[in-house]
């Protein structure tokens, strides 16, 4: 980089093919969603078998094709804008220390050097200060020298063209900089000539990623992040407020941040998140595929005495030490990814909308929100909270209920627009024994779901205000109580299943309108007995203080729902029994939350 270079370079033009770039991802997710979200879904509706199956499988292969695509041209757009941006600025430094330069009548070499005229007479001497050619030195100490040297020349001129010719080669030094870190960086944004999305393909992409972002830091802070400790609505604004390649910037070198601000769009969350989990989900896996395979010959008997015992293969043991517990975590955080992938696929079949990963994460227990239909045009919204055991390894199954649920409002209100939400968004408590008895996991919890509640009001575009209801089950429920004691809990009704305890002792108390609480409780469900002597709130009456949960007392004051089978024949319902029942097919309890959620009150049934 030189000065001729530099002044005549023009940063434009690496803003055009950055625009350019950013324009084929832009067509490229259109094309993904157009596939995942209109074509295989249309399919569905008229076609069934193999070949549908078939085709499907081939079409999936190409929008993973259009993802990839999407990924790597935001890296490209980012990376020429964080180019620009640095060679711009030190640019402008140059074309500034040049013009100072030809208002002081100096002359500026090829090489950055300036030459200055000569100077007025020194006082008492009628000859002229001699003018001279100084140039920037590297040395500190020769640069000391050198100042101190202008300082004492008696032509004036001298000083100000040492310090012109330092901003030069100092703008040129930055520039220099910025091409050595930039280079390397584009080029490494190639991808392989196949069509094939492999785990590799994706984990270069994570790598490059981690590198624009890296060189694009100062890019970046000129952007400016959300603001720290922002409230959804604050986050919402500042995503408003970008440009198109500011937002570009964001989504390609830190989807992480954008996918778990609420307020932001559920759109723009589920792009940010699902670039996260493919990559993520590739990293797993080549992560896995790298340790050996546990030993096929897990046990041995041990028959020597008179009790024959079963134990662990000395083999066995030495790969446990060894590889056991990687092994392990990577196998369950990968048995979640592959069925909110699952979900993702299931886009279509028996009326299903699309799904929308509103928040990841595979770090410790793990992360997941997941929306069958889209929460911001939805005119009901329901946020499910699971309970103990839940985590990342164990989602599939919480998915499950929200999008049965979605399917029971669907035959209950056809014409209504629902979004129903699995949320686990917190550390549940892992061990019935040794954790659900303890309450700090609702309230360490509580804030992040009463901050993603917020979201969905933030991000709302649909007309009027939606419905919300906020759906716990199990500890899920304490953590809603929790909520709702400790601050507002944003939603008009709440459904509690199975509730161990919601902390407070009525239901007034639990931040909805009054009549909106509604509780459902198996028969043979051990956990209200068990649970309200731990989450159960104090409720003081006549008799003294006495620890209640919502199931049948009335002293709580909530809705009682019916759970137990309803009619015969082809349209009437089953029965849930014991812990775990409330959202299975054909349940009198799936039935009654979802009139809950289309706010169809005076069909909800009570128990006998």
């Amino acid at each position: 980089m030189d000065l001729a270079t530099l002044k005549r370079l023009q940063p434009s033009e690496f803003k055009e093919a950055a625009d350019g770039y950013r324009a084929a991802g832009d067509m490229a997710d259109t094309a993904k969603d157009h596939i995942d979200r209109v074509v295989v879904p249309s399919m569905r509706k008229s076609l069934n078998g193999e070949a549908l199956e078939a085709a499907v499988g081939e079409l999936r292969k190409l929008s993973a094709n259009f993802h990839y695509s999407q990924i790597e041209c935001g890296l490209v757009s980012t990376a020429l804008n964080g180019f620009a941006h640095d060679l711009d600025a030190a640019r402008k430094k140059l074309l500034s220390a040049l013009d100072d330069a030809e208002a002081s009548k100096f002359t500026v070499d090829a090489n950055g050097s300036v030459t200055y005229p000569e100077g007025p007479p020194k006082e008492g001497s009628g000859s002229p200060a001699k003018g001279g050619t100084v140039g920037s030195l590297t040395d500190p100490t020769a640069q000391a020298m050198a100042r101190q040297a202008a300082n004492a020349d008696p032509n004036p001129h001298r000083a100000r063209a040492l310090a012109i010719a330092d901003r030069i080669a100092h703008a040129l030094r930055e520039a220099t900089e910025a091409d050595a870190k930039w280079a390397p960086k584009i080029r490494a944004l190639k991808a392989d000539d196949d069509l094939t999305v492999s785990h590799e393909d994706l984990r270069d992409a994570q790598s490059d990623m981690g590198g624009v972002r890296e060189a694009g830091k100062d890019y970046l802070a000129s952007i400016g992040g959300p603001p720290k400790d922002a409230t959804p609505q604050q986050n919402a604004d500042w995503w408003k407020g970008l440009t198109p390649d500011e937002r570009e910037a964001y989504l390609a070198t830190d989807p992480g941040l954008v996918g778990r601000l609420d307020g932001l769009p559920a759109e723009v969350r589920d792009e940010a998140n699902r670039v996260v989990f493919e990559e993520k989900r590739s990293e797993y896996q080549l992560r896995l595929n790298s340790l050996p395979k546990p030993p096929a010959n897990e046990w041995t008997w041990i028959t020597a005495g008179p009790y024959p015992s079963k134990v662990h293969t000395d083999e066995w043991m030495a790969w446990n030490r060894q590889h056991g517990d990687e092994y392990r975590r990577l196998t369950a955080s990968l048995k979640g990814m592959n069925a909110i992938q699952s979900r993702f696929d299931d886009t279509g079949k028996e009326g299903l909308p699309e799904a929308y990963l509103l928040g990841f994460s595979p770090e410790g227990n793990g992360r997941a929100i997941v929306a069958t239909g889209n929460p911001d045009t939805a005119q009901h919204q329901a946020v499910y909270v699971p309970g103990t055991t839940s985590n990342l390894e164990k989602v599939g199954g919480d998915i499950n209920r929200m999008t049965e649920l979605w399917r029971q409002t669907n035959q209950t209100s056809p014409d209504a627009s629902v979004s129903t939400i699995t949320w686990l968004g917190y550390d549940a408590p892992q061990s019935i024994v040794k954790d659900a008895p303890f309450e700090h996991y609702a309230y360490d919890g509580a804030p992040a779901y009463r901050q993603f509640m917020d979201g969905l009001e933030a991000s709302h575009s649909g007309p009027g205000e939606p419905h919300r209801t906020a759906i716990g089950h199990s500890y899920g429920t304490t953590l809603i109580g929790a909520a709702a004691e400790t601050g507002n809990l944003n939603a008009d009704d709440v459904i509690l299943a199975g509730s161990p305890g919601v902390k407070v002792g009525h239901a007034d108390e639990m931040d909805v309108p009054k009549g909106h609480v509604w509780n459902q409780e198996a028969d043979d469900d051990p956990v209200p007995d068990i649970g309200r002597w731990g989450h159960g709130g104090s409720n003081w009456s006549l008799g003294g203080g006495v620890f209640l949960i919502p199931s049948d007392e009335e002293a709580f004051g909530a809705n009682q729902m019916n759970t137990g089978p309803e009619g015969t024949g082809p349209t009437g319902t089953t029965g849930a029994t014991g812990h775990s029942q409330y959202w299975d097919r054909g349940t009198t309890a799936l039935k009654n939350q979802a009139l809950v959620v289309v706010g169809k009150y005076g069909y909800v049934t009570t128990p006998e």
